[in-house]
């Protein structure tokens, strides 16, 4: 273990979301070729993130889960879908809350992922969350303003989400399973209506996990995103 940085604390600047964890140490571990495990340690609990591709990259994307908390997202999207960005140069980050279900405390640890990613060099992001992780991911993207260029929810609820009147034209896409078993299509349709633009695809048959449809949010996903970094 080795203790965090905290310069900024007796700096004049307010400090950032990563300052205001007051981590105690943090523990980093290289998992496989171009993954690696970080720990932040903290009173409040432990913020897991597990980065994928270069530790400079310029994009990131910053993936969120659900109310139970998880790293693999719908589909296991988040975990394949940093495999393959790795080789375009794009970093992911999928985030392990400290508390799940806790949207501030969560909306928190997100900003705390994107401001480590800034301090590596990172300057487009894309935010994106499975479920409960879609308010996260709207309100991270409100916080962070033109840094955002992109945002992705995965059968949001639309609790939470009424920052999302705030997004401006940041580009908007929200995906939704016809048979979701725990919250209806209208979720990520009243999302699109407090946002007043956004892509909103169904796919037809996926439920709230989107078992057996991880190739398809691969693929569109994967596209999508190569449309917003410019």
């Amino acid at each position: 273990l080795r203790p965090h940085d905290r310069r900024a604390a007796v700096s004049d600047q307010p400090a950032t979301p990563l300052d205001q964890l007051e981590a105690l140490a943090v523990q980093e571990q290289e998992i496989d070729d171009g993954l690696t495990q970080i720990e932040i340690y903290t009173m409040s609990g432990l913020l897991g993130l597990w980065w994928h591709g270069p530790r400079d990259a310029e994009r990131v994307v910053l993936a969120c889960g659900g109310a139970m908390g998880g790293t693999l997202g719908p589909g296991r999207l988040f975990h394949r879908l940093g495999r393959t960005l790795t080789g375009e140069g794009i970093g992911t980050i999928r985030i392990d809350y400290r508390l799940p279900n806790d949207l501030p405390a969560c909306t928190h640890d997100a900003a705390a992922a994107a401001d480590w990613a800034a301090r590596q060099g990172a300057r487009r992001m894309v935010a994106m969350g499975h479920s409960f992780g879609g308010a996260v991911a709207i309100r991270l993207a409100v916080a962070l303003d033109e840094h955002c260029v992109g945002v992705v929810t995965f059968a949001t609820q639309s609790a939470g989400c009424e920052p999302a009147d705030q997004l401006g034209e940041t580009p908007l896409l929200l995906i939704h399973g016809s048979r979701d078993e725990l919250l209806p299509v209208r979720a990520s349709e009243m999302v699109r209506f407090l946002a007043d633009h956004g892509e909103l695809e169904v796919i037809d048959g996926a439920g709230h996990l989107f078992d057996g449809h991880g190739d398809d949010l691969h693929d569109r996903v994967g596209s999508w995103l190569g449309s917003v970094w410019d």
